[in-house]
């Protein structure tokens, strides 16, 4: 399939118009799959400003962009408009200090984390390694200070830290998140587990995260005038079915909403309720402290509240 004229000529200008553009899945603040996730995590920790494409609001665009560079995946990073890569390669690069170089910023600290860990939880992991072979334990720390244990090959620029006698592998920018964690088996109502603590977490004292709120208790507080409504669905959502309240999320008013007091009450909404916890969670990640999931997006508002909020 060729690349129509009128599509490459309007990725050519995204390209032109900024040093560095990544197509992706959603946006930056609300992505919408693991892969473009991962490579924002690394571009936020390196820039405070880039663009963003969402493909998913473009088909011309998504289509578009993957014979523009005979790149068949997304995401796509392109700088001064050279294709990078996908996902794999730009968290590569960012563990190894070339995309720090390419883009002029001081490269990773490498300094291995102080991190604890308990004897129990070395005697329960020790024990669900038995069957890993040459596989690696490596402890990941997402944007959001999620960690999630995994199981990978070794690779040439990993952090390599030796807890109580276990070995933990991490990259360059888990590993910062990571620092001063400490780890421990719990028993819980709910069952047993690992349980992890990261000092770092701009969460950390906040022991409510994002809160879910349904659309009964939203539709109270909207009349109430007590909290401000931030839609995060892409352009094309909104303009065919308009939620009428709140503000919208767009690379444009980020800056404003994020210089908001951190204790304005926040409510994130989008069509069912996914996409708005992921930026739910990246204002508590900047600090805010009041912040509410709306449970099941308009699509439950358009049920439970307003049926002439048409369904999509």
């Amino acid at each position: 399939m060729s690349l129509a004229p009128a599509t490459r000529a309007r990725i050519q200008s995204l390209l032109d118009s900024h040093r560095v553009v990544l197509f992706m899945k959603g946006s930056r603040h609300a992505p919408q799959c693991g892969f473009s996730a991962a490579a924002a995590d690394r571009l936020d920790a390196l820039l405070e400003d880039y663009a963003t494409v969402d493909v998913l609001a473009d088909e011309d665009i998504r289509s578009g962009i993957k014979e523009f560079g005979d790149w068949p995946t997304i995401p796509q990073l392109y700088v001064d408009g050279e294709l990078v890569g996908g996902a794999d390669i730009v968290r590569s690069m960012f563990d190894s200090g070339e995309l720090h170089r390419l883009l002029g910023v001081t490269e990773p600290d490498r300094t291995p984390p102080q991190i604890s860990i308990s004897d129990a939880a070395v005697a329960k992991v020790r024990a669900a390694l038995a069957d890993a072979g040459d596989m690696k334990l490596f402890l990941l720390v997402d944007g959001r200070f999620q960690p999630q244990f995994q199981l990978r090959e070794a690779g040439a620029n990993d952090i390599v830290v030796l807890a109580n006698g276990l070995e933990i592998r991490f990259d360059a920018a888990s590993a910062q998140r990571a620092r001063g964690a400490s780890i421990d088996w719990t028993n819980t109502p709910h069952g047993e587990g690992l349980a992890i603590h990261l000092p770092e977490a701009p969460r950390a004292g906040m022991p409510h995260g994002v809160k879910a709120l349904d659309v009964h208790a939203l539709k109270r507080r909207i009349d109430a005038g007590d909290i401000t409504v931030i839609d995060v669905r892409p352009d094309a959502e909104r303009e065919r079915v308009p939620f009428p309240f709140g503000d919208v999320l767009t690379p444009d008013t980020h800056a404003r909403l994020t210089a908001l007091p951190k204790d304005t009450p926040l409510a994130f909404i989008c069509h069912h309720g996914n996409a708005s916890r992921s930026a739910a969670e990246h204002f508590r990640d900047h600090g805010f402290t009041d912040v509410w999931n709306v449970a099941g997006g308009i699509d439950a508002w358009s049920v439970e509240i307003d049926p002439t909020v048409p369904r999509y």
